[in-house]
């Protein structure tokens, strides 16, 4: 068995309690492998952190259904405890065109058109939800509630999270922010006559803060403090959770037998790459400015015949030797901007490198690096490499959801007509548009176009705001593959 970590809402310490209890597991020397359900990079670095083990995102948006089970199942196995966060509130997603069966889905994605609501014919289904995933896999959920403001109306929230949808199997609460002894009695007894188990109390704690910044909290890689904050987070949680009632609920077991017989060896598509006997070296920008990946991608380049090869631009004089591909993700360029812009013989390297043929990869902080300047959010400009004939200005306005994007013209990943599904996820903007964008975006859940996106020219060049998610897409990587390879 596994079990989800859930919200009744966005910021009520799902990912505190979720760390909280790895930290805990992890400090009795077992194996635990943890799941991040939608397309975030940053908890999963934290989850990383503290198991030494790569969490992998579990999105069928980016994905599909298929490949979360499978997903699940592989990444599950030969370990003591499985644990998943969630997203936002359990039953916070957006919608698709796939139907469903009863009209309890209809109401999961808040439809306001009560024509709507009413019609058996409406067709609206919730995924990349954390009760869309508990569903799909059939796993058990604890629901984590913030009780700063709160007595004995906890209990209509979990009654009403509990009876929602009869197919959630909510197995106990977590009490999160109890400021006293006389509030928990109040809390406690007002849970009485649902007979839903107590899993853990978390007090208030004003020595255990992870800082955040405008795209959430700040990564490991910044945190010089982060091993005291960890081992003060496990002796929380071996105090503060009701252990004999939760242990068998984490333990793996034999979960998941169907989908994990299938696995992931066989992949869409699949074909072989050109010389699969001598590796295609890709260089990988990871450092603190450059760090959001999805570890399926990693292992899928890898798998196809890619040696990856890490280096910092921050730091190195430049590109490892012998690469033949690039792939810089996204990350906080615009807090490094003064340090990537005084490493002259990387962004020299780099430039040298895309003009020269090198196909590259750039995603969201990779496309600003690759921009003529990036302005801060102190106006500052800064020079970066230059081979977008743009600049990225730091904006307040949050550019944030998933993207149908459809391809306008070839790239190293994708072809013309191509229809692929990701995520942005920025405030920066650029100051011009290059009359050769890569897509054309829509809103996942409509058809309201979100404009043209992306650059590409005669170069072997992928450069996007829309962050993807390789594992639903093989073929992406073997075009890839194929164009570093000759």
């Amino acid at each position: 068995m596994a079990l989800i970590i859930a919200g009744e809402r966005s910021g009520v310490g799902k990912t505190t309690v979720t760390l909280t209890l790895l930290a805990s597991l992890c400090r009795r020397q077992t194996k635990v492998q943890s799941f991040k359900v939608g397309p975030d990079y940053i908890d999963p670095m934290f989850h990383q952190y503290v198991t030494r083990r790569p969490c992998r995102n579990l999105d069928p948006v980016l994905t599909s259904e298929a490949y979360v089970q499978q997903c699940f199942a592989r990444h599950s196995k030969d370990v003591d405890y499985t644990l998943v966060e969630g997203v936002m509130g359990l039953f916070d997603g957006v919608a698709t065109d796939a139907s469903l069966t009863d009209e309890t889905d209809r109401l999961f994605v808040g439809v306001t058109d009560k024509s709507s609501v009413s019609s058996a014919t409406s067709s609206v289904a919730t995924v990349a939800s954390t009760a869309h995933i508990a569903r799909l896999l059939n796993l058990p959920v604890v629901l984590v509630v913030d009780c700063s403001r709160l007595s004995g109306s906890v209990a209509a929230i979990v009654h009403g999270y509990r009876s929602l949808d009869p197919r959630i199997n909510l197995v106990g609460v977590v009490l999160n922010r109890v400021g006293s002894d006389r509030q928990l009695s109040l809390l406690q007894n007002a849970l009485l006559p649902l007979q839903i188990p107590i899993l853990g109390v978390l007090r208030r704690q004003d020595n255990i803060t992870i800082p955040d910044r405008h795209l959430g909290l700040i990564p490991t890689a910044e945190l010089p403090e982060l091993d005291a904050l960890i081992n003060r987070l496990a002796d929380l949680g071996d105090a503060c959770f009701d252990w004999e009632r939760l242990l068998p609920l984490l333990e793996t077991g034999d979960k998941g037998q169907g989908t994990r017989d299938k696995g992931l060896g066989t992949r869409k598509n699949s074909s072989p790459v050109p010389n699969p006997h001598q590796p295609i070296r890709v260089a990988v920008a990871r450092d603190r400015a450059f760090n959001f990946y999805y570890q399926d991608n990693l292992d899928l380049l890898q798998e196809l015949g890619a040696q990856i090869v890490f280096w910092s631009p921050l730091q190195d004089a430049g590109l490892p030797e012998g690469v033949q591909g690039m792939y810089f993700g996204g990350g906080f360029p615009e807090v490094f901007a003064q340090q990537l812009a005084d490493n002259k013989l990387a962004l020299d390297s780099v430039k040298t490198a895309i003009l020269s043929g090198i196909p590259t990869i750039a995603e969201c902080g990779g496309l600003m690096y690759l921009c003529a300047e990036i302005v801060d959010f102190q106006g500052k400009a800064w020079s970066m490499v230059g081979i977008l004939s743009t600049t990225a200005v730091m904006s307040t306005r949050l550019s944030l959801g998933y993207r149908r994007a459809l391809a306008l013209h070839d790239s190293p990943l994708v072809k013309t007509g191509e229809l692929v599904y990701g995520h942005e996820f920025h405030r920066s903007v650029l100051l011009a548009n290059t009359d050769k964008p890569l897509f054309q975006t829509y809103r996942f859940d409509c058809d309201e176009a979100t404009g043209d996106e992306g650059w590409c020219s005669h170069l072997p060049l992928h450069a996007s705001y829309v962050h993807l998610h390789w594992g639903e897409r093989p073929q992406m990587v073997q075009r890839f593959l194929r164009f570093c390879g000759g």
